[in-house]
């Protein structure tokens, strides 16, 4: 293993274009100010105090469906505001990069339900409009409400959608990587030439899923191909962010259990020609924290008070597929064959035991998610983020909030300068794109699939 004592942790802040988001309930709490995300001026000031406090970037998340597997229906969901509303996350992200230089976004978007070709251009606009701080976090859904949103009657199997995606993701790269010459952009003013027409290239694809002829009508980005997120953790889930992911998110358990899917994905990667630094990975993180351990402690038993154990479960049932309304406290929950996020039921079954119940899930969720809170003074929390670095190989954390901004103020005010001081946590920004600042290329290297495309843009 790397001597990674010193390795550079990195920060984003976790959030979704919406009231609730994963610690179900807080947005009751008198301080939080989730309720104002239909205001632009929220996220301007957001992205603001998220540039100013040294953070890597903002993962907004996103679904496209409701959560209306608890009872059968979306009632709950809406009760407790369990990710509905929720508004397009893609629509945030040029008035936030418009006050911010170094901020990133990673922005989540279903290619299940959105065409390749237009996909591609909106990702473009966003990269152009950025200057190259755009990334995808690549996801197939899990809601069957999602599917019945478009006319179909219900989604697609878990390991079919990550088929369809391999394809899907071949369209996307020619589309990027492959179309556009480097210098089809001539802008020859005195020749009235702005695109050399020979430089420029249709994508034909003909496959299982898609059919394409068509040049894509964005030129060059600064990245071309926007930095490549994905959350996958199943047994498919890994072979597709081995073969495609910059950046995995995976969410936290034991520290063994991590380790052992960091270290999976990044060997299938290097089976398929990649190196094991071509990936990042980030770990889904909640922190609460203050100037001690005891003031981290009754901020911690304060936000408990607003959880909503009820819209979490709402949220819970939808993500692993399970009805939780059905079942009594201790009764034995039958999980079967989930068509939603695989890796969560394998998560929970790893942390409750084959035998789990409601009450053993209500138990885990103490702030109103299944991702167990780390409370403590910065010192103590460092600790825990610097252990997780060095003995899992996490490179950064998605840091999902509780009561925002001030989730976000505290660790900006009282964790990132101890981890200056231990020399893990950058001072000021590097200058250039997301991939740049990951990875050290504005483009995705020789080594990933996407870049076998380049050869046709000649």
């Amino acid at each position: 293993m790397a001597d990674r004592t010193k390795q550079e942790i990195r920060f984003n802040a976790f959030d979704m274009n919406c009231v609730g988001h994963i610690q179900q309930g807080l947005w009751a709490h008198p301080r939080d100010q989730s309720h104002r995300f239909n205001e632009i001026s929220y996220w301007m000031d957001y992205a603001r105090r998220l540039e100013e406090g040294l953070f890597d970037g903002i993962f907004l998340a996103d679904v496209v469906g409701v959560n209306d597997v608890y009872g059968g229906n979306a009632d709950a969901a809406l009760k407790g505001a369990a990710q509905v509303p929720v508004n397009d996350p893609l629509l945030l992200v040029p008035a936030m990069a418009a006050v911010t230089k170094h901020l990133a976004f990673g922005v989540t978007a279903n290619l299940t339900y959105d065409a390749p070709f237009l996909f591609a251009r909106r990702m473009s606009t966003l990269d152009h409009l950025t200057g190259g701080r755009i990334g995808w976090n690549i996801v197939t859904g899990y809601l069957d409400s999602a599917a019945k949103a478009i006319g179909l009657d219900q989604q697609a199997a878990h390991d079919d959608r990550y088929d369809l995606a391999d394809e899907y993701m071949q369209v996307v790269y020619r589309l990027w990587e492959e179309s556009w010459a480097d210098n089809a952009v001539r802008l020859d003013r005195e020749n009235h030439l702005y695109a050399d027409p020979a430089k420029v290239h249709a994508i034909r694809h003909e496959g299982k899923q898609y059919h394409l002829n068509a040049m894509h009508l964005s030129s060059p980005s600064p990245q071309r191909t926007p930095v490549l997120y994905q959350a996958g953790s199943s047994t498919r889930g890994r072979q597709f962010a081995a073969t495609h992911a910059e950046c995995v998110f995976v969410n936290g358990q034991k520290m063994e259990g991590v380790r052992a899917i960091v270290d999976d994905i990044r060997a299938k990667a290097v089976e398929l020609g990649r190196s094991a630094s071509d990936i990042k990975v980030f770990m889904g993180a909640t922190i609460v924290t203050g100037k001690t351990a005891k003031e981290a402690q009754e901020k911690f038993e304060e936000y408990r008070r607003y959880v909503s154990s009820e819209a979490a479960l709402v949220h819970a049932s939808a993500s692993l597929g399970i009805d939780f309304a059905k079942y009594d406290l201790d009764e034995p929950i039958e999980t079967g064959k989930s068509n939603a996020i695989v890796s969560n039921i394998e998560a929970v079954s790893r942390s409750a035991g084959p035998q789990w119940t409601k009450r053993k899930l209500l138990e885990q969720m103490v702030l109103g998610s299944r991702q167990p809170p780390m409370v403590g003074s910065a010192e103590e929390i460092t600790d825990q983020l610097m252990a997780w670095s060095q003995q899992a190989g996490i490179d950064g954390f998605n840091l999902s909030r509780t009561v925002v901004p001030e989730c976000f103020d505290d660790i900006i005010a009282h964790v990132i300068p101890i981890l200056q001081e231990r020399g893990v946590y950058k001072t000021g920004y590097r200058e250039g794109t997301l991939r740049e600042k990951l990875f050290g290329n504005a483009r995705l290297p020789k080594s990933h699939m996407a870049a076998s495309f380049r050869q046709n843009r000649q």
